[in-house]
């Protein structure tokens, strides 16, 4: 079974072989395999075909190598970021070998892309229309990326905004209903209708909001974090044959440790998501820049453990 094969087995509430996996990022390619992504000022002074190519190069070989020590089934292609070019260059990489997608930000409002928290409080209250019309704004500009990446070949797109704090969401659930959900839905059904696989992400805690990501019609749900209260066995239960998930492996236990508790953590989401399918097995966020590479080694370490105890064994 291939990794692309895994992954569409497990997002029809199937089970593969094994819990596929993959991480949305890997930022420890230096301590890794002794090389670097091109970093944001690459990209920004890149005036050239020829440039830009050779950029686009430089991560695949990297990619390739994630792929193989980590036995990846799917890559986001995140560097360069929401592009065309990326797509195609990882779908002639690696062909129908695994997954292939990208990442686009900002299409809702959103924590991470927000300018002016006081301006935004007294507009929710004062001035509805213009939240409506930034968000209309950012839906048109996130379809048009869509409509590029899709042309290039995307398998799956991962939509990505962070719309809780650990409390919960970062309006009340009447508001987020009204202002993010109906936009989030539109771009979630156009990706469905370009016959791209939906995926959608963001950290924190929405449980109190869980009902609208359900209604939005994607496939699987990124990250189901566990330091905002986010049970993987409750979530799995609501959610089964609706929305799979991915994630949960608590990322600031694969920061610190120790060791025992990465282990607690990554046999739980095993334990309690996978059976049955619709589980993708990855952390709650990415494998990000400071984190321990051993620690993300050991957390395979413990996959491989249990997919050899339920007669699933690593392969050769």
């Amino acid at each position: 079974m291939t990794g692309k094969e895994r992954i569409l087995k497990t997002l029809r509430f199937e089970e593969p072989d094994r819990p596929p996996h993959f991480e949305i990022m890997f930022q420890l390619e230096q301590e890794a395999f002794g090389l670097k992504f091109p970093d944001w000022s690459d990209w920004r002074d890149c005036q050239t075909r020829e440039a830009k190519d050779r950029l686009v190069r430089q991560c695949m070989t990297i990619y390739e190598k994630i792929v193989e020590r980590f036995q990846w089934d799917g890559l986001a292609v995140y560097f360069p970021w929401s592009d065309p070019d990326g797509v195609r260059a990882a779908k002639a990489t690696f062909g129908n070998d695994i997954l292939i997608g990208s990442i686009v930000g900002d299409t809702v409002w959103s924590i991470e892309n927000m300018t002016d928290w006081m301006q935004f409080s007294l507009d929710l209250v004062d001035n509805p229309a213009h939240i409506h019309a930034v968000a209309r704004d950012k839906e048109s500009k996130a379809i048009a990326t869509f409509n590029r990446l899709a042309e290039a070949g995307a398998d799956f797109i991962h939509v990505v905004n962070d719309v809780a704090f650990n409390a919960g969401p970062f309006i009340s659930p009447a508001q987020f209903s009204e202002f993010i959900t109906p936009y989030l839905h539109r771009e979630v059904q156009h990706l469905r209708t370009l016959g791209v696989i939906p995926f959608v992400h963001t950290d924190g805690n929405i449980m109190p909001i869980l009902d609208d990501y359900l209604s939005l019609g994607a496939a699987c749900f990124q990250s189901v974090d566990p330091m905002a209260g986010m049970d993987i066995a409750e979530v799995k239960r609501r959610c089964h044959g609706k929305l799979a998930l991915m994630g949960n492996v608590q990322c600031n236990l694969l920061q610190d440790g120790p060791l025992e508790a990465i282990r607690q953590s990554a046999e739980y989401c095993l334990q309690h998501a996978a059976p049955g399918g619709g589980y993708i097995f990855g952390t709650s966020n990415t494998i990000f820049t400071g984190m321990p590479l051993a620690h993300y080694e050991y957390m395979l370490d413990v996959y491989r453990q249990f997919r050899s105890s339920t007669g699933n064994p690593a392969p050769a």
